[in-house]
């Protein structure tokens, strides 16, 4: 009588994850890739092998590079509105108190605090939004600038409701300021950083407070004040 071959156990599959978990995936080994190498060095393969999926599971995902490299990009864009948003809210806000109204400089130096703290904790994936390599492209471009906006019309809201400027003039001084803002936070990346230049490199503080400063000068006259009802124009 013939004795049955013995056969291997079933391999157990790997549990699939869940679509959300893989696209968080995904999106966060693409922002490392691309934040280190660049767009154009990095290939749907390079981050299909990092994940250690398939290249079909990635392009159900993500269509195209393109596709990946635009949601990476939204990612973090919100993440600096969320940032922004949030450092504003001590200004939006009444404080109690004599003297404990907030001005324009407090909301200056907010947007811009808010900025390089965002670069300085993002490390090298804020480069993605303060110097992307593909801004040639309109559709990324667009995409770049997109939270640059949103937090200037925030910047103007607050302004608005600060000082006597109508929504034209607080929204011109809020895209000039989160400029400044955006500029601030492209010094503060690493590599910028690193450059031996020879001069020292001021401290966070030191910057935020510069730049802040530098544009409140440029605002300061048309802020309301205690029991004044037009804006001044003194410097």
């Amino acid at each position: 009588m013939t004795r049955p071959t013995p056969r291997d156990p079933p391999r157990r599959l790997k549990p699939r994850m869940p679509r959300v978990e893989r696209q968080a995936q995904l999106l966060a080994i693409a922002q490392d890739l691309f934040a280190a190498q660049g767009f154009h060095h990095i290939s749907m393969d390079d981050i299909a092998e990092r994940a250690q999926v398939s290249k079909p599971i990635l392009y159900r995902h993500f269509p195209s590079k393109l596709d990946l490299y635009l949601a990476v990009i939204d990612d973090r864009g919100q993440a600096l509105v969320d940032a922004v948003s949030t450092a504003l809210v001590p200004v939006r806000e009444p404080r109690d108190g004599p003297g404990s109204s907030a001005d324009g400089y407090d909301v200056v130096h907010a947007v811009v605090r808010a900025y390089v703290e965002f670069a300085e904790g993002s490390g090298v994936a804020a480069s993605l939004l303060f110097e992307s390599d593909v801004t040639r492209d309109a559709v990324v471009r667009n995409r770049v600038e997109q939270p640059n906006r949103r937090n200037a019309e925030l910047f103007a809201q607050v302004l608005i409701d600060l000082t006597d400027l109508s929504p034209s003039q607080a929204l011109t001084v809020a895209r000039t300021s989160t400029a400044m803002a955006r500029v601030a936070a492209a010094h503060a990346l690493p590599h910028v950083c690193a450059d031996d230049t020879g001069v020292p490199e001021p401290s966070t503080t030191e910057t935020v407070d510069l730049i802040a400063q530098f544009a409140w000068r440029g605002i300061h006259g048309m802020l309301r004040r205690d029991g004044e009802s037009g804006s001044s124009t003194s410097a």
